[in-house]
């Protein structure tokens, strides 16, 4: 299933909920406010199915960027490539840590409901493939474009969790995250 960031985020979520499709991470301040302990915190808040969505789309939308992150430092020399890899790396990382509390928490087994979907924003076995055969400046285009894709995907989603989600802390670390990717795609840029 492929859909286009410019649709609307409800259309783009429903779409992910009816063909079994479902959807975070952050860092910096927004990190520290919405954790995986605050998760905890809330035990008998329900989840709908836009919170499940999101939850299960944005791990392996994470987990495919953390793949394309750790080419890097065999692909690449360019510093500036090997920097923003490096901190990705570890904002995606911390963020993961946060979605995978979130699963547990709603009760949710950790399996990828998207294995093998591709999708806007995530970064497929194929394109790996492809990243993998690249050097230096081919390498550091695809590894910008693929990123800026996941980053403006993300965001896209998680408006929709924001909105439509019924989960207050699944709603805030939405909130969190979004904050967090907006800036690092707006430093991308």
């Amino acid at each position: 299933m492929r859909l286009t960031s410019g649709a609307p985020w409800a259309v783009a979520l429903a779409a992910l909920l009816v063909s079994g499709c479902a959807v975070p991470r952050v860092h910096g301040p927004a990190a520290a406010a919405v954790q995986p302990s605050a998760v905890a915190a809330q035990p008998s808040a329900a989840f709908n199915p836009t919170d499940v969505a999101w939850i299960q789309l944005e791990i392996p939308m994470t987990e495919s960027v953390l793949a394309l992150t750790d080419l890097a430092p065999e692909r690449t020399a360019n510093p500036s490539v090997l920097a923003l890899a490096s901190q990705v790396a570890a904002e995606q990382q911390q963020q993961l840590a946060g979605l995978r509390g979130l699963l547990r928490e709603a009760g949710l087994p950790p399996t990828n409901v998207h294995e093998g979907h591709d999708m806007p924003g995530m970064v497929t076995k194929s394109d790996l493939l492809i990243a993998q055969r690249l050097n230096a400046e081919p390498f550091d285009t695809l590894f910008r474009k693929h990123l800026k894709d996941f980053l403006t995907q993300s965001l896209l989603v998680a408006k929709g969790e924001q909105t439509s989600g019924a989960n207050e802390a699944t709603k805030q670390y939405a909130k969190a995250l979004s904050a967090a990717r907006s800036t690092t795609l707006a430093d991308l840029r």
